[in-house]
């Protein structure tokens, strides 16, 4: 192993490790598990207690095609990911995630992860949306479940054996920026801490985002106040252009009035939605799987419900699930914190009554671009560029990885199939774990002081918000933020509403700018921790009304009124134009650039699965 040192440039600390990961959810700590396994030096720096991180609130399953209650196999579980990604997925990509589920799946059982068992002691599965076998042919159980903590007992695996293994966490630390040098390769981080307002770097050879979703870009959203893009806006700073932003997925079940998250596990474990009439109304959109067709279908037919006024409750503003034919039993069994849920934010037993729900943003299926192994490679903008003018070369941005929800490897495309994301989160966590292993001891690893200059852009940060006097208050920018993206890019969208929200977006960079602190104290202040989120918010924000407003057709989750096409258009003949379209957005801060590059079609192993009608 490289000899390693402290120092310190400008009077801050300077942490120096052999890889530095950012965030401690479930694909920061599998990566980590993978470093620390290998005898490597590595840090976790996380906002909060690892076992606090987003992932604790993924609750239905991990997906994996183990075949322990029905006929399943890696084969289907492809094609439901392809077709779920409305064609945008690269099939390389989802191949490899695909085979490699029921491995991870196993190691995380071997690793102690509380599963559910079957009778035979082998892991209980349930069904899911959009989860088939045979191609389509019927509804299939492939969710390994914890009853409904699945991500809860991820996380506390994870963590207890990282902790086993020797990681070292940096808990209630905020990554602020990446360091980067001359010639464009990333060294490390600098970061925060919250208890005492410290800020150090952190250099490392390898630097791993791992920082999850950002949702609350969004007003109503099922993620937590944490999930503010901070990986993406570190990347966009240091150059990096995000890809697929338009598409963000909106999950049918977030309670009314409260947007918490009721994990799909209850539709499937049989429960069902009903509009005002109790009528199961998704047998008409989806006779096939009905009530577990895919989130972005759902999502669609509940609003056309509330739309043609059969929507539930006084002011006919939302849908009801119902699970009280599934019996207390069944309930408490497989679903007891729904039951809590139920209970504490929408005053109903739901083994007595409907509880009442609406689609809330939950997803980004967008993020950084990376590699099959996590590394962050963005479009070569000197390189060569097919005959429709997509960028078709990439280049590595050398030290730097993406994992997770942050990072866009592209295995969700337009819209995610439900347990994909805990099953992303470890597959690409290993993937890239395992890369960095073998990059680190094939290369030359001797200590390279860092140029003391890099601070200063982060400095210039935090001390244009300590001398602040005057200006716009943090959370009130992000209200606004949030405000127009619900009102611009919800579950329907328009051509007309996507433009006026590219211009409200573009206005409010000026109050972004402007951000003044009111608190100037050092410990614990989360007041200027909300100011720095902003600004991670904002350009997430750009990213996703940009990108949106530039899609001029309906894939997925980007459904746009204008661009509905018959499944048998002569320029769109499966309801969205693939040739056109077929492609994947990358978006640049600087000035807002657009380009566009082609979706891989070819897997690593079997046939391209043919775009055909997304129906179920």
């Amino acid at each position: 192993m490289a000899t390693r040192q402290d120092n310190t440039i400008s009077n801050i600390k300077t942490l120096n490790y052999d890889a530095v990961i950012v965030g401690g959810g479930g694909s920061g700590m599998r990566a980590s598990l993978q470093l620390a396994e290998s005898g490597m030096k590595v840090a976790v720096i996380t906002k909060v207690f690892p076992t606090r991180s987003h992932t604790v609130a993924a609750q239905g399953g991990i997906g994996a095609s183990l075949g322990n209650m029905s006929n399943d196999n890696w084969h289907f579980h492809f094609y439901d990911t392809v077709k779920g990604s409305d064609w945008l997925g690269d099939q390389d990509a989802i191949e490899y995630m695909c085979r490699e589920a029921p491995k991870v799946v196993y190691e995380l059982e071997h690793m102690g992860m509380p599963f559910d068992r079957n009778e035979d002691g082998t892991i209980y599965q349930r069904p899911f949306g959009g989860h088939t076998s045979n191609y389509g042919e019927k509804a299939v159980q492939r969710a390994c479940a914890a009853a409904d903590r699945t991500g809860h007992a991820l996380l506390h695996t994870l963590y207890q054996k990282n902790l086993q293994l020797g990681a070292e966490f940096f808990i209630e630390w905020i990554a602020l920026d990446l360091i980067k040098d001359e010639d464009g390769n990333i060294n490390g981080v600098i970061a925060i801490e919250q208890e005492t307002g410290t800020v150090a770097v952190f250099q490392a050879p390898a630097t791993v985002l791992a920082t999850g979703g950002a949702g609350r870009i969004f007003s109503a959203s099922t993620n937590a106040y944490i999930n503010t893009g901070d990986g993406l806006g570190m990347a966009v700073r240091a150059g990096v252009p995000l890809q697929d932003m338009e598409f963000w997925q909106f999950h049918p079940t977030g309670v009314h009035g409260a947007g918490v998250l009721l994990t799909e596990g209850c539709r499937g474990e049989g429960a069902i939605l009903r509009n005002k009439d109790g009528e199961a109304f998704m047998e008409r959109y989806a006779p096939t799987v009905k009530d577990l067709a895919p989130r972005d279908l759902v999502s669609r037919s509940m609003d056309q419900e509330i739309k043609e006024g059969r929507g539930c409750g006084p002011n006919a503003d939302h849908i009801v699930m119902d699970m009280t034919h599934l019996g207390v039993d069944t309930i408490m069994k497989r679903l007891p914190s729904v039951f809590e849920i139920g209970k504490n934010f929408a005053n109903v037993d739901i083994t007595k009554e409907p509880i009442p729900v609406i689609p809330t943003i939950h997803y980004m299926m967008g993020g950084i671009p990376t590699t099959i192994n996590g590394q962050v490679i963005v479009p070569d903008l000197d390189g060569e560029v097919d005959e429709e003018g997509l960028y078709t070369e990439g280049k590595l941005v050398k030290g730097l990885y993406a994992i997770g929800e942050c990072a866009c490897v592209s295995v969700h495309g337009a819209n995610r199939l439900g347990t994909n994301s805990l099953l992303d989160l470890v597959v690409f966590g290993r993937a890239a774990g395992k890369h960095i292993v073998e990059e680190y001891y094939h290369a030359d690893n001797t200590y390279k002081p860092i140029n003391p200059r890099v601070l200063d852009y982060t400095l210039s940060r935090l001390n244009k918000l300590q001398e602040s006097t005057d200006g716009y208050n943090a959370q009130d920018v992000a209200d606004e933020i949030r405000a127009t993206m619900q009102s611009h890019a919800s579950v329907f969208r328009t051509q007309a509403m996507m433009d006026e929200g590219v211009e409200k977006i573009l206005a409010l960079g000026e109050k972004v700018d402007k951000i003044h602190l009111g608190d100037k104290s050092q410990v614990f202040n989360t007041a200027r921790i909300e100011a720095l989120e902003v600004a991670n918010l904002y350009e997430v924000a750009k990213a996703t009304m940009l990108s949106a407003a530039n899609r001029h057709e309906c894939r997925g989750a980007h459904t746009v009124l204008d661009y509905e096409r018959p499944e048998d258009d002569p320029v769109a003949p499966n309801g969205r134009n693939d040739n056109e379209w077929m492609k994947h957005t990358v978006w640049y801060a600087e000035d807002n650039k657009i380009i566009y590059k082609p979706v891989r079609k070819v897997p690593l192993t079997v046939d391209y699965v043919e775009p055909k009608v997304r129906v179920y």
